[in-house]
C-alpha cells in the first residue's frame, strides 16, 4: 500500500518536473511561433463580444485551462477575441493565446479589478475543467477541489438527502456558504436549506468563481465562509446539441444527459437572447451490489473479536421479556419461537439503495438589449424540475417516537390468544410485509430576475435588480404504516388513550368493528389483505420563497490621488432589500401522530433584512521604486433585521506588490450571522444517526474508567448495563429540525498570502495562502453519540433531557435540533501551482495543483467549555471528517484537436474520534483510524469540424472507499461518495450549428 501511494506521488512529480525541464527548450521556440502569427488574429480583436460565436468546443487555448486555483490578484482578467501572443499566466480564463487584458468585476469586490488589485482569494473554474471530469452535476466536480468540504449531514442518515446536493467551503457547513448565480441570489432548498446544484444544467456553466474568505461584508450574513458565483453563459450567437452517457463497470450507476441551447443576436448586435435546457437521467445503485458496503458493520469498530451486522430487528419480530431476554418469532410457525442471537440479525444492506435515483430536467431563458449607453434592460429565469427516489430497509414497528400520543411501546399481553408464551413481551418488528421505504421527491424550483443596468456619468454605473425565487418539495413515503390501524388488525387498544406511556390491551371484537380491517397475527406473517390494510404513504410538503431588491452603484476612478505615482480611488455602494418565508406541512396522519415515525406539525416563518454597504479601494502607488502596486480595500456593511435588530460587519485588504514577479495580500474581517428560516422554522424530521447506546451491555465497558458511571447513570433509569441490548445497534432514533430559540453568531476571518509569477519562467503561477475563521455562539447540532456520552459519564447531564426512553429502557428518541454551541476555530494553508508551456505548435501542456493543509479545527461544544481538535479526525458513528490533507492535480496535454487529461485526488488518512476522545486500540485489535487514499482519472478529447467528443474514465484504478463503521453504508459518503460508484465510464458528444 505504501509503495503504491510512493509511485502514485512520484508520477506527479514526475510530470511536473518534465514540464519544468521542457520549458527551457520550448520558451524560443513557442515565442517564434506565437510572433509569426498575431497578423493572423488581428481582425479578432474588433468583433463585439456580442456577435462572437460561442461554442464549447475545446480550442487548444481552452484546453489549456487550469484545473487548480487561479489566485485571486491574478483572476480579474477576461480576454477578447484570442490572438497568439505572449502567455499571460493567471487570467480567469487561462490560455496559452491570450490578448488585451480588460478589468471586469472579479467576487469579492463591488469594483472592477484588474489582474493587480484584488486581495481576495478567489477560484475560478472554467465550463471545460468541469466537463473533462465527467461530472453529470456541478456538485460531482466541485467535490472535487480542497477547499470544498463534506456535502453530507452532520449525523449520517439512513433516510437520504432527497436527492439535492449541497456543498460547503472549509467544512463549516452548507448554512456558511453564499451561492450566487451571475452574483445575484437564487432559491434554496426549502426541505436542505441549501442551494441545490442538481438544478443548475452544468453545459450551461461558463466558469464558476469562489471566494475562500469571508464575504459577509458584501453580500450579507451568509457569506461566512466564502461564496461560490455560478456564471451562466450568455451572448451566444449559435446553437448547440450535447450527449452524454456513462455506466460503472459493475452495469449499473447508469447516467444520461442531453443538453442544449439556442441563442440569438437582434438589432446588429445590440439585443441577445438566449434559451438552454437539458434533462439528466441517473439510477440508482444498490447497496447490495458493492461488497464493501454490504454487510453493514453495526458495532463498535474495537469490538474485532465480536463484530456484528445489521439490526437486531428482524423481520421475523424480537419480543423482550422483562428479564431483558428476547425471543425472535417464526414466519411460519408463529408458536415456533427461538432465543435471539446474532444469526438472526436483519441485513439491511440488502435492501437499500446506495445512491439515489434521479431525473432533473432544467430551463433558462436569458435577454438583454442595449438601449443606449444608459440604459440596458435584462431578465433571465431559471426552472428546475427534479425527481430522486430513494430505497430503505421496511420499516420497524417497535411504538411511538416522542412526542406522540400514541403508546410509545407495543405492549403484547399476556392473555392474548396469539401469545404462546404466557407473559407480557415488547414487539420490536420489521415490517417487511409493507414493503420496503420509498422516498420520493419531487421539486420545483424558479429563480427569475430582472433590472436595468447602464453608465450615470463621469464614470459611474449603476446596476438595479430584483430577484423573485421559489422552491417547493413534496416528500412520499410508502412503508411508515398506520399505527391505529396496526393495532387495530392485532386487536389491541390502550388503556388510557392519548397517553404515550399507556398499556394495551386485547379487544377480540376491536378488529371486526373496525371498517376495512383483516386480523394480524404479531407473532406470524401478515397476510397481504392484513399489510394493505395497516401500510400508510405519507405525503410532505416544504415550501420556501425569497424576495431581493439590490441597488448598486459603482466607479473605479472617483479622483487621482495627488502624490507621484498615485493611483485612482474607487468607491461602491449599494443597498439590499430582501425577505425570506419558509413553511413545513407534514402529512395529516403524521401530525397527528398516527404513524410509526415521529408526529410533526405544521410550521413556518420568515424574515425581513433591509441593508447598507460601502467599499472604498485606493490604489497607493503604481510602478513606484519597492511599489510596483501597492493598492487598500475597505468595505462596510450595516443589516437591519425584522427579528434581531441591527448589526455592522467591515473588512480591510491589502495588496503589494514590490516587483512585478511577487506579491503580497491579506485580508481581515468580521461575520454575523442570523439563524436562517430553515433553522429557525424547519419542521422536525426523524432520522437513524449512527450511534451506539452507552447503556449497551456490549458498549458500555468501552468506556474505560468512565464504564461504572455509564453503569450507574444507566442504573438510575432502570437499566442494567450487564444484561440490557440495545434494539438499535449501531444506530439511534434522532430528531432534527428547527429551533425558534437560536440567536445570532458572530465571527472574525483572516487570510495572508504570497503570489509568485517569475519572469524567468514564463507560464507559471504559485500562491501560498494561510487562512483562519473564529465563530461564535455557533447554530450547529451535536451529533447523537456525543450527547449520549456526555449524559452517561456525567461530563454534562443537562443533556440527559435531550434523550427519552421506552418503559423497556430501549431508546425512544435523542433530540439533536439545531442549537447555540459554544464555537469554531479552524485555520489552513492553501497550496496552488499553475505552469502552461506551448511545447510546439500544435502543442500545449498544462500542469495544476491545488492542496490544502487543515492546521487546526478547534470545536467547543458548549460556551465555556472544552476545546476539542478535530483536525485529521474522522468521527466514526457519523462519517463525518476532517482530512489534514487535500490535493487535487492534473495534467493536460493538447495536440492540435486532440486533448489528453489526467486528474488525482487525494485525501488524507484519518484517526477515528467519539467526540471526545481518540479511539485506541483495546487488547491489541480493532480499527482506530482511516488511510490517506488515492483516485486517478483519465479524459480524451477530439474536436471535428463543429462537432467535439469526449471519453474518459473516473475511478480509473476502481479505488474502494476506505471502511468507516457507520453503521449505515461501511463509510463516509461526503468524503468519499465519488469513490461509491467504482470504476466510471462515459462518452459526450456535443455539435455547433
Amino acid at each position: 500500500m505504501i509503495l503504491t501511494r510512493r509511485k502514485e506521488l512520484f508520477l506527479c512529480a514526475s510530470i511536473l518536473a518534465t514540464g519544468l525541464a521542457w520549458n527551457a527548450a520550448a520558451q524560443a521556440q513557442s515565442t517564434s511561433q506565437q510572433d509569426g502569427s498575431t497578423a493572423h488574429h488581428t481582425s479578432a480583436k474588433k468583433k463585439r463580444v456580442s456577435t462572437h460565436r460561442t461554442t464549447t468546443a475545446a480550442t487548444p487555448a481552452a484546453t489549456a485551462t487550469s484545473a487548480a486555483a487561479v489566485p485571486a490578484s491574478t483572476t480579474g482578467t477576461t480576454y477578447r477575441a484570442a490572438q497568439p501572443v505572449r502567455h499571460t499566466s493567471g487570467s480567469a480564463l487561462r490560455s496559452i493565446d491570450t490578448g488585451r487584458a480588460e478589468t471586469v468585476v472579479v467576487t469579492g469586490s463591488a469594483l472592477s479589478t484588474s489582474n493587480n488589485t484584488n486581495a481576495n482569494p478567489v477560484q475560478i473554474v472554467t465550463n471545460k475543467q468541469i466537463e473533462q471530469t465527467g461530472a453529470t452535476t456541478l456538485s460531482d466536480f466541485l467535490q472535487r477541489l480542497p477547499s470544498v468540504g463534506s456535502s453530507s449531514q452532520t449525523n449520517s442518515q439512513t433516510n437520504g438527502t432527497g436527492g439535492t446536493a449541497c456543498t460547503d467551503l472549509r467544512n463549516l457547513g452548507t448554512n456558511r456558504v453564499l451561492v450566487l448565480i451571475d452574483g445575484k441570489r437564487a432559491a434554496i432548498n426549502g426541505e436542505s436549506s441549501c442551494f441545490d446544484m442538481n438544478t443548475i444544467n452544468v453545459h450551461q456553466v461558463a466558469s464558476v468563481e469562489i471566494l475562500k474568505d469571508g464575504g459577509s461584508e458584501l453580500y450579507g450574513a451568509d457569506a461566512v465562509s466564502g461564496v461560490i458565483n455560478i456564471k451562466l453563459k450568455h451572448n451566444l450567437n449559435d446553437a448547440n446539441i450535447t450527449i452524454r452517457g456513462g455506466i460503472t463497470d459493475r452495469g449499473d450507476g447508469q447516467t444520461g444527459m442531453i443538453s442544449g441551447y439556442k441563442g440569438w443576436n437582434f438589432d446588429h448586435g445590440k439585443g441577445n437572447v438566449t434559451v438552454a435546457g437539458s434533462y439528466m437521467t441517473q439510477s440508482g445503485i444498490m447497496q447490495r451490489n458493492r461488497a464493501w458496503a454490504n454487510p453493514v458493520q453495526s458495532n463498535d469498530p474495537l469490538s474485532a473479536s465480536d463484530v456484528t451486522f445489521g439490526s437486531s430487528i428482524p423481520t421475523a419480530g424480537r419480543y423482550f421479556k422483562d428479564d431483558g431476554s428476547s425471543l425472535v418469532g417464526n414466519l411460519t410457525n408463529s408458536n415456533n419461537l427461538h432465543n435471539y442471537s446474532n444469526a438472526d440479525r436483519y441485513n439491511y444492506g440488502q435492501d437499500q439503495q446506495l445512491t439515489n435515483s434521479l431525473q432533473d430536467a432544467t430551463l433558462s431563458f436569458d435577454a438583454h438589449y442595449d438601449i443606449n449607453d444608459h440604459f440596458t434592460p435584462y431578465a433571465n429565469f431559471n426552472y428546475s424540475h427534479r425527481n430522486s427516489s430513494a430505497y430503505m430497509a421496511p420499516m420497524p414497528a417497535m411504538g411511538s417516537i416522542y412526542p406522540s400520543t400514541m403508546p410509545s411501546a407495543i405492549e403484547i399481553p399476556a392473555n392474548a390468544p396469539y401469545n404462546s408464551l404466557g407473559e407480557e413481551v415488547q414487539m420490536y418488528r420489521r415490517m417487511g410485509e409493507w414493503g420496503n421505504r420509498r422516498t420520493e421527491n419531487a421539486s420545483d424550483t424558479y429563480t427569475g430576475i430582472g433590472g436595468i443596468k447602464g453608465d450615470i456619468t463621469h464614470g459611474w454605473k449603476y446596476d438595479v435588480s430584483y430577484t423573485y425565487a421559489w422552491n417547493q418539495d413534496m416528500d412520499q413515503t410508502s412503508g411508515v404504516g398506520n399505527y391505529t390501524k396496526l393495532l387495530n388488525s392485532y386487536g389491541l387498544t390502550p388503556t388510557t388513550p392519548g397517553d404515550p406511556n399507556s398499556l394495551l390491551t386485547y379487544s377480540p371484537t376491536l378488529c371486526s368493528s373496525s371498517p376495512g380491517c383483516v386480523a394480524a397475527d404479531p407473532f406470524g406473517k401478515m397476510s397481504p389483505q392484513s399489510a394493505a390494510y395497516s401500510n400508510y404513504t405519507s405525503h410532505d410538503h416544504y415550501y420556501y420563497q425569497m424576495r431581493d431588491l439590490n441597488v448598486r452603484i459603482n466607479n473605479n476612478h472617483v479622483a487621482h490621488m495627488p502624490w507621484n505615482n498615485g493611483g485612482d480611488l474607487g468607491i461602491a455602494l449599494g443597498m439590499e432589500h430582501r425577505g425570506e418565508q419558509l413553511s413545513y406541512s407534514p402529512d395529516p396522519l403524521v401530525a397527528a401522530g398516527q404513524t410509526l415515525t415521529n408526529s410533526a406539525s405544521y410550521t413556518g416563518g420568515g424574515f425581513n433584512v433591509t441593508e447598507g454597504y460601502l467599499e472604498g479601494q485606493i490604489k497607493l502607488l503604481k510602478n513606484a521604486f519597492l511599489a510596483k502596486d501597492l493598492t487598500i480595500d475597505a468595505q462596510g456593511r450595516y443589516s437591519a433585521y425584522n427579528t434581531f435588530g441591527g448589526t455592522k460587519n467591515w473588512k480591510a485588504s491589502i495588496n503589494w506588490a514590490p516587483i512585478r514577479d511577487i506579491r503580497f495580500r491579506a485580508t481581515l474581517g468580521t461575520s454575523y450571522r442570523q439563524p436562517n428560516v430553515y433553522e429557525l422554522y424547519g419542521g422536525q424530521s426523524l432520522g437513524y444517526a449512527s450511534a451506539t447506546d452507552p447503556c449497551d451491555s456490549v458498549q458500555a465497558a468501552t468506556y474505560g474508567a468512565a464504564s461504572p458511571l455509564v453503569a450507574a447513570n444507566c442504573a438510575k433509569q432502570g437499566i442494567n448495563t450487564k444484561t440490557f441490548s440495545s434494539a438499535f445497534a449501531g444506530q439511534a432514533p434522532t430528531l432534527y429540525g428547527g429551533n425558534k430559540a437560536l440567536r445570532p453568531e458572530t465571527g472574525k476571518t483572516y487570510t495572508v498570502g504570497t503570489i509568485i509569477t517569475p519572469r524567468w519562467i514564463p507560464g507559471l503561477t504559485a500562491s501560498v495562502e494561510y487562512w483562519h475563521y473564529t465563530l461564535k455562539n455557533m447554530i450547529s447540532y451535536l451529533s447523537s453519540q456525543y450527547i449520549m456520552d456526555q449524559c452517561y459519564t456525567g461530563s454534562n447531564t443537562n443533556y440527559c433531557g435531550d434523550i427519552t426512553r421506552l418503559s423497556s429502557g430501549q431508546l425512544n428518541a435523542v433530540n439533536a435540533t439545531y442549537d447555540n454551541i459554544g464555537g469554531l476555530k479552524t485555520s489552513g494553508i492553501d497550496f496552488d501551482l499553475d505552469y502552461h508551456i506551448r511545447v510546439s505548435r500544435q502543442d500545449v501542456l498544462s500542469l495544476s495543483n491545488n492542496f490544502q493543509q487543515l492546521v487546526s479545527y478547534l470545536q467547543q461544544n458548549e460556551v465555556g467549555g472544552k476545546w476539542y481538535n478535530y483536525a485529521g479526525r474522522m468521527f466514526y458513528q457519523n462519517g463525518s471528517g476532517n482530512p489534514r490533507v487535500r490535493d487535487y492535480a492534473s495534467a493536460t496535454w493538447q495536440h492540435g484537436a486532440i486533448g489528453i487529461t489526467y486528474m488525482m485526488q487525494y485525501t488524507g488518512g484519518m484517526r477515528w474520534n467519539d467526540g471526545t476522545s481518540d479511539l485506541t486500540r483495546a487488547n491489541g485489535y480493532g480499527r482506530t483510524k482511516t488511510p490517506g487514499i488515492f483516485s486517478h482519472d483519465i479524459t480524451v478529447t477530439y474536436r471535428w469540424k463543429d462537432w467535439n467528443f469526449q471519453g474518459g474514465v473516473n475511478n480509473l484504478l476502481d479505488k474502494k472507499p476506505p471502511f468507516v463503521a457507520d453503521a449505515t453504508e461501511n463509510s463516509a459518503a461526503g468524503l468519499y461518495g465519488d469513490l461509491y460508484t467504482g470504476r466510471y465510464v462515459f462518452l459526450q458528444a456535443g455539435v455547433n450549428f
